[in-house]
């Protein structure tokens, strides 16, 4: 496994800075999804929302540092799943919440307030739990990472599209309207499309190296979905809210660990490989626990209807 070490994902700045606007454009679109009711839902809601928050930027990481204290992988690939597990949810959870029948005003919400509250929540979690191992904070060292560094990136990609939608959202909410469903579709259709040229120019080491990380990956996401849903039934939360808290919590944002690996770790291997990976996975176990949350609500309401005859 020495041989990871020496792996490097091969990313031109034009590239980076490709994936930074995909992701800032992402932001643009999600908050141009925010209505007043969100607001108001948050204040109506509050033990779901901090419940998902705690869920996401609280145990995850320390579930996450758990697991790697346990199966001891290889610390560029251990520390790559510290920082994905300090990214916030990705905006695909919106959709995911809708399929599962789950709470789609909560998903919005947390998705905006994880997005702000992850400028300092992910610098800090990743400084934290990083340097708790002397292999991985070997690595942090090695490249000199700051707190301030990294806070200032995810401010610029994720807070300051966030804000700028917010504003469009509020001042001209026809325009928003009109064009909130093309700026998500487009933003996705290039985020996809980026991954996929991504991986062809890096085939030949994603076929070499991929082994080491499915099993990672599968084994840390399951765990994330497994602490979202049990987190929100352990606080008495409703079955809706336990979904999308699930939901928020199994799907998180592999963008935003790919930009900061690559505007700070020089795109080692290892991590990227674990963000990569993330990215791709969560999209179809997000899409697996959303149709079987959305198949036990199915059964429930046929168990119902034969009550009521």
């Amino acid at each position: 496994m020495s041989t990871l070490e020496q792996v490097r994902i091969n990313f031109s700045n034009d590239s980076v800075g490709l994936l930074n606007f995909c992701l800032g454009f992402i932001m643009f679109g999600v908050a141009l999804n925010l209505k007043k009711d969100n607001f108001i839902s948050l204040i109506n809601n509050k033990k779901a929302v901090f419940t998902g928050l705690a869920s996401q930027f609280l145990l995850l990481p320390a579930f996450t540092f758990l697991l790697i204290f346990l199966i001891k992988p290889h610390p560029g690939l251990a520390l790559g799943m510290i920082l994905v597990a300090a990214c916030p949810g990705g905006n695909v959870s919106n959709f995911y919440s809708m399929v599962g029948k789950g709470n789609i005003a909560l998903s919005v919400t947390l998705t905006a307030i994880a997005t702000v509250v992850a400028a300092f929540a992910t610098p800090f979690n990743f400084s934290f739990w990083g340097n708790l191992s002397p292999e991985t904070s070997e690595i942090i060292k090695s490249i000199g990472l700051s707190f301030t560094d990294m806070f200032k990136t995810v401010s610029i990609i994720l807070v300051f599209p966030l804000l700028l939608g917010l504003l469009v959202s509020s001042k001209t909410p026809k325009i928003a309207s009109m064009i909130e469903k093309p700026v998500k579709v487009i933003s996705f259709v290039i985020l996809m499309a980026f991954i996929a040229v991504a991986t062809i120019d890096n085939l030949d080491v994603f076929k070499n190296y991929i082994h080491y990380v499915v099993a990672l990956v599968l084994l840390h996401n399951l765990m994330a979905l497994g602490i979202g849903y049990f987190t929100g039934k352990l606080f008495k939360n409703s079955e809706q809210d336990c979904r999308t808290i699930s939901i928020e919590t199994g799907v998180q944002n592999g963008g935003l660990a790919l930009v900061l690996i690559f505007n700070f770790f020089d795109g080692n291997g290892p991590m990227a490989l674990i963000a990569a990976w993330w990215g791709v996975w969560d999209i179809f176990s997000g899409y697996i626990i959303a149709s079987l949350f959305a198949y036990r609500s199915k059964r429930s309401t046929n168990k119902l209807k034969q009550v009521i005859k």
